[in-house]
């Protein structure tokens, strides 16, 4: 694959960590709630380490052609996880909210959508540092996807037991 090609491919990526970043940044400065803005803060500042490691290999590939060599430790698990904030009390206040519930559904859209683009990416990829960058991705978003999914069934069963909705 030519430079011009996979330059085009971190400037989609780039925009799709960008728009998570402030989507995520967005739903906090929005809620009323403590626990459920610390949540999505936290989702936001890892879209912004996701961004910083695009914004590094692509000034690489911009300048040198390839991919660069990320310094040791860089992809490894730094930051607090979300799944440390998720508490009964955050699914509480989302259930309990028609716009944190909504950006709950459309982050798993979001999720998804990156999840396959990297994962695509880093199969295709014949590029070491390349392939390593999007398998990264692939597994930070799939941990997001994963806690998001979490945060989904617990408010479904949640609005379900509230409503007598279960069949038994």
């Amino acid at each position: 694959m030519n430079q011009s090609h996979k330059i085009e491919i971190l400037k989609q990526a780039l925009l799709l960590e960008k728009r998570g970043q402030a989507f995520y940044q967005k739903v906090a400065e929005h809620t009323e709630h403590h626990a459920v803005k610390k949540f999505f803060s936290l989702m936001a500042e890892e879209e912004r380490k996701h961004i910083q490691a695009l914004l590094k290999q692509y000034h690489f590939l911009k300048d040198s052609g390839d991919f660069g060599e990320t310094e040791s430790g860089f992809f490894e698990d730094l930051t607090q996880t979300a799944e440390e904030v998720l508490t009964k009390d955050i699914v509480e206040k989302i259930a309990n909210s028609d716009y944190e519930s909504a950006a709950i559904a459309a982050a798993i859209n979001m999720e998804e959508k990156a999840v396959k683009i990297y994962s695509e990416r880093a199969a295709k990829s014949d590029d070491v540092e390349e392939k390593r960058l999007y398998d990264w991705l692939a597994k930070w978003e799939q941990k997001h996807l994963n806690e998001l999914m979490m945060i989904d069934e617990s408010i479904t069963e949640k609005i379900w037991l509230d409503n007598n909705f279960w069949p038994f």
